[in-house]
């Protein structure tokens, strides 16, 4: 297994690390960088627990390979508001609609909403439902969620 220096820019911070090409952009960000918000969930982009936003697109990095990234501009849960600790319009409607319960698959849910809201601000019910197909929530917070990208929308 070789490894290669490889950069990475994630929330808006330029990063290297050794790694194996191969090796899933998750494991850099938790493992290399310490980032705990994209969560390991199945490990097979199934879940959404990792997923994390490439260029404005939400990316399962579970099966991402990390040398498959480029010069691309990586945002986790804590970049998406810009950082600083300023919290993005989806997260604000997630608290106000009160979505969390155990929070293992928040990550998923907000980084998959936020990057649908930008290409799509006005959506109606059905292309919300169809933009989260995928996303696994085993506390049953399915229309707490739903609340909360169309408080999003309208924000």
């Amino acid at each position: 297994m070789a490894t290669k220096s490889i950069q990475l820019n994630v929330d808006g911070e330029m990063h290297t690390i050794t790694a194996d090409p191969d090796m899933p952009l998750l494991y850099a960000l938790r493992d290399d960088l310490g980032l705990r918000n994209p969560r390991f969930g199945c490990g097979l982009a199934q879940c959404g627990a990792c997923t994390v936003q490439i260029d404005g697109e939400a990316v399962r990095s579970c099966v991402t390979p990390v040398d498959s990234i480029g010069s691309g501009k990586i945002v986790t849960l804590a970049g998406l508001g810009g950082g600083n600790g300023k919290a993005h319009k989806i997260q604000e409607a997630f608290i106000e609609e009160q979505v969390p319960q155990c929070g293992y698959c928040l990550n998923g849910w907000l980084m998959t909403a936020a990057a649908f809201l930008e290409t799509n601000p006005k959506p109606s019910d059905a292309e919300i439902r169809e933009a989260l197909t995928g996303l696994k929530c085993r506390c049953g917070t399915h229309y707490s969620i739903m609340r909360a990208v169309k408080r999003a929308a309208q924000a």
